[in-house]
């Protein structure tokens, strides 16, 4: 991982470069020489916050619909039980 460090000027004049820098790690700009934003990847930022999608995230995803989808079903699945 590399760590790169711009300045707010050096930032808002290349922010392609920032943007790519932050590809291989993250990104710290500085103003007058401190630290005031990071800037990541959506990947470092997803597995630094620990945020997963939830079921319910992931079945409303747009073209889901279009997708087929079937459970086979299972010769080992338990009979139903006789109460009779």
């Amino acid at each position: 991982m590399t760590i790169t460090t711009l300045s707010s000027r050096e930032f808002q004049q290349n922010a392609n470069q920032a943007q790519k820098a932050a590809r291989n790690g993250p990104v710290f700009i500085t103003n007058r020489g401190r630290p005031t934003q990071v800037l990541l990847s959506y990947e470092d930022y997803q597995r630094i916050t620990g945020r997963r999608r939830n079921i319910v995230a992931a079945l409303s995803m747009p073209g889901l619909a279009s997708i087929e989808f079937e459970i086979p079903r299972s010769k080992d699945l338990p009979r139903p039980a006789d109460l009779s």
